[in-house]
């Protein structure tokens, strides 16, 4: 089975619990959507939440996006049900399942027999997994992960706030920056001295990033939690962006647009990657081995680039209405 080629600039979470927000979610404008039955969902509500999930894929259409629901975690007594009687009853609406807190290939494995099984006596369409890197083992075993079923995963998010958790990081915030994450300059002659702040999560993601991109892959940013501060918002996203990845979580529908905007090649790009695969084949038709542009020499890795960001912005404006 092929992995699909979906888009996955926009992550829209959705608490199972909030029958309205569910509602309005196949035209918030996300790329997808993902119905959440885990951490949005206090243990009271679970079962509910699954049926009013259940309820929404059934009812609603969602043909305007791609859609997921995040099943409760393997260790909690809520995930086999999770995956039974949402898959039973709406498997043939859903895109993927999102699985938390993916430790080891064994967590995927789990989830993937068990789906084989139910699409079988089902007669459904193979589902596609995506999975969360939220703990220290799981990105210890990230690569292992990433190797793991390759005709069904999709896709890996990085989950902050529980990764941050699981690391014993001293953080105040859900994936933004951290003024303790920094260093000092040298004293000026006048004793003034500059503090640069860093990227506190820098290595988690480009870590994901690499394993995800070495096994074919689509690497997601997970969530920024204040949804009051969209230039913070847009700062993660392009430093995301900037390392690989190609879309990000977002917990408000105010974060939607913004990833979308990050996340889809600007014109300028657009235009100097169709002059690089333009002068690729000029440079072909006349037989010289030798490409430039703009008075640089164009490589294999930059015709590469140019491709995919071509192939990225066809798919986004197919999407269009």
């Amino acid at each position: 089975m092929a992995v699909k080629n979906r888009l996955h600039r926009s992550e829209l979470a959705v608490p199972g619990s909030n029958p309205r927000m569910l509602e309005k979610a196949p035209q918030a404008g996300a790329d997808i959507v993902f119905l959440d039955l885990e951490d949005a969902v206090a243990p009271d509500d679970k079962e509910q939440a699954r049926i009013n999930v259940i309820t929404a894929l059934q009812q609603y259409d969602w043909s305007r996006c791609s859609v997921s629901v995040r099943i409760n975690g393997l260790d909690t007594h809520f995930c086999y049900r999770d995956i039974v009687d949402v898959v039973e009853q709406a498997g043939d609406t859903l895109d993927t399942l999102l699985i938390p807190k993916v430790n080891g290939p064994e967590d995927i494995y789990f989830v993937a027999t068990l789906l084989e099984q139910i699409e079988q006596a089902k007669g459904l369409e193979p589902i596609n997994l995506h999975i969360l890197i939220e703990t220290a083992a799981g990105m210890d075993n990230v690569r292992e992960i990433a190797r793991a079923c390759p005709e069904r995963l999709e896709a890996m998010v990085f989950g902050v706030a529980d990764y941050a958790a699981s690391v014993q990081a001293r953080t105040t915030n859900i994936g933004g920056a951290n003024p303790h994450y920094s260093i000092l300059t040298d004293p000026l002659a006048d004793g003034h001295r500059e503090r640069h702040w860093g990227d506190q999560w820098h290595y988690a993601i480009a870590r994901m990033v690499v394993a995800c991109r070495a096994n074919g892959l689509r690497p997601i940013d997970g969530p920024f939690g204040d949804f009051s501060d969209p230039e913070g918002y847009t700062a993660a996203a392009r430093r995301a962006a900037a390392l690989g990845c190609e879309g990000k979580w977002a917990i408000h529908p105010s974060q939607i647009t913004l990833a979308n905007e990050v996340f889809t090649p600007s014109e300028d790009e657009v235009d100097k990657a169709r002059r690089i695969l333009e002068a690729m084949e000029e440079a072909a038709r006349e037989g010289k081995g030798a490409v430039s542009l703009d008075g640089r020499l164009i490589d294999a890795a930059s015709i590469k680039m140019a491709e995919n960001l071509i192939a990225k912005i066809d798919q986004i404006n197919a999407r269009r209405p």
